[in-house]
């Protein structure tokens, strides 16, 4: 992981490797954004023109290299795109900041010490830019074919990630400065090990691995933890989980997660989906669609990584994390489109196709969150195509049972700079989900498919408790370019939702 710190040295005198400055969009051609007085002065003022003579505008996540002036302890500036200027009385919006920082520590692999000159205003800037530049140096490299690679040291350039980086204009004795980076750190962290996890193989990573990894993570950071397995899941009567896992030689798990606070006044559950591949099942998906289905575990991994950063952070809050595990697989014993399942919560479903499996695993999760009566439950899940379609590879939907909470969560996404939109649940697209045999299917009308999962989901939370769904399947998985702090593949989506959604509880700001 890359070292963060503060410094309040100049960056002529600082040693590193590049001095890392903002530059934004004007009405007249690249404007030298604040952070960077000292490096433009260095150019007698006219460092804007010398960048235009480069080719760089101030656009977003662009990055121009520049040897540094004479004088200087570093070798290199890398001037990076904040996007349009501001107005006089705005400052930088803290997203663009973020992903500035994330493209310019991306562009550094390879380099030891970075120093980040960037508009700071105040502890807020020097915790989004601190985190920005710790997610844009996230390289997954754990089956790279090299000693360096095997132990984490090399990207996948064949370069190590960005090694330190050292925010400028921050006060390191500051309270607020420092609980900023530290908490820039700790969300970084576990949304980096969310990514690990997403990245990793389906062989690598079947429900008893994903059981096991969290069970460790958990010991680590004090959290209770509670594995249940395939017995376990059957006296239970988890029929939900145990259908989509029977097909699989890798029997379905259901992981509590437990952490709590002694000062706590609020509960939360988060509920995710773990599929730790999806075939399909015997509703085989087709050639071209199977691939990157190791993914289809990121709600999981999102729940697991806001639960060990609410224990990490020491959040005043009590958070319940649900991972509901299983590999959907065709075999000899996997559940058929026309089987019907009894659920945990009792209902029955019958299942026309068993590719809409997500559902059914976090049906049982959600009836087994809902009997700890939290004060809200949130439910994460890369549950349907119909999603993407509506809304894109970059933005998650958020369906919930109160349009109050709904809307507060899409805030909160707005806030910590996930993409994000409020999406309804049509009462009428209900009855496509009746079924003549059992008390409801799986599936129901295909256009607004997405708003049907919704609607099948919100049939097994409890009676009277506030919930939340949120559907990541179109931004959990990067297939395309990194840009900002967003990787190529998995890129923990939901998580930073989640654990300033356990802040605001803890604070008392959350409903």
């Amino acid at each position: 992981m890359t070292a963060l710190t503060l410094s309040t040295a100049a960056a002529p005198g600082l040693r590193a490797d590049a001095i890392v400055i903002g530059v934004a969009k004007g009405a007249k051609g690249p404007v030298v954004a604040p952070g960077a007085e000292a490096v433009d002065q260095a150019y007698d003022g006219r460092l804007a023109g010398v960048l235009e003579t480069l080719g760089a505008s101030g656009a977003e996540g662009e990055v121009t290299k520049l040897p540094a002036p004479s004088g200087f302890k570093a070798p290199l500036v890398v001037a990076v795109g904040l996007g349009a200027e501001p107005r006089k009385d705005a400052g930088y919006d803290a997203e663009a900041l973020r992903r500035a920082a994330g493209a310019a520590a991306r562009a550094l692999a390879g380099v030891k010490k970075a120093a980040f000159a960037l508009p700071v205003a105040d502890a807020a800037d020097a915790g989004v830019i601190g985190e920005g530049a710790l997610l844009g140096a996230y390289s997954f490299d754990a089956y790279k074919d090299d000693a360096a690679a095997k132990n984490g040291s090399r990207a996948k350039n064949g370069k190590a990630p960005l090694a330190e980086a050292v925010l400028l204009g921050g006060k390191p004795r500051d309270k607020a400065y420092k609980a900023a980076v530290e908490r820039a750190a700790a969300v970084a962290e576990e949304l980096n090990r969310a990514r690990d996890l997403v990245n990793t193989p389906p062989n690598d990573l079947d429900p008893e691995a994903f059981a096991a990894i969290a069970q460790a993570a958990a010991k680590e950071h004090g959290i209770k933890v509670q594995v249940l397995d395939e017995k376990a899941l059957a006296k239970g009567g988890y029929g939900g989980i145990l259908g989509v896992g029977s097909g699989s030689a890798s029997a379905p798990r259901l992981v509590k997660l437990s952490y709590t606070h002694s000062k706590a006044k609020k509960h939360l559950a988060f509920v995710g989906k773990g599929i730790t591949y999806d075939s399909g099942g015997i509703s085989l998906k087709p050639a071209g669609h199977n691939e990157t289905m190791k993914c289809d575990m990121s709600g999981a991994a999102a729940v697991f990584a806001a639960v060990v950063a609410a224990a990490r952070l020491g959040l005043e809050v009590n958070v319940t994390g649900w991972l509901a595990l299983a590999e959907n697989m065709p075999s000899g014993s996997a559940v058929r489109p026309g089987d019907v399942l009894r659920m945990y919560s009792g209902k029955t479903v019958e299942v026309l196709n068993t590719d809409a499996e997500g559902r059914l695993v976090l049906a049982d999760a959600l009836w087994a969150a809902s009997q700890e009566k939290p004060d809200a439950i949130v439910d994460v899940a890369t549950l349907t195509g119909a999603m993407v379609l509506a809304l894109g590879n970059r933005t998650f939907g958020i369906m919930a049972n109160d349009d109050a909470f709904r809307t507060a969560v899409y805030e909160v996404a707005q806030e910590v700079g996930e993409d994000a939109w409020p999406m309804p649940l049509p009462e009428h697209l209900r009855k496509g989900m009746d079924s003549p045999t059992a008390d409801i299917a799986n599936m129901g009308e295909r256009m607004g498919g997405g708003l049907v999962a919704g609607l099948f989901l919100r049939e097994f939370v409890g009676e009277g408790i506030t919930w939340a769904h949120l559907d990541i399947a179109g931004p959990a998985f990067n297939e395309g370019g990194p840009f900002g702090y967003t990787p190529k593949g998995g890129t923990g989506s939901g998580v930073r939702t989640l654990v300033r959604l356990a802040e605001l509880a803890a604070a008392g700001d959350l409903g």
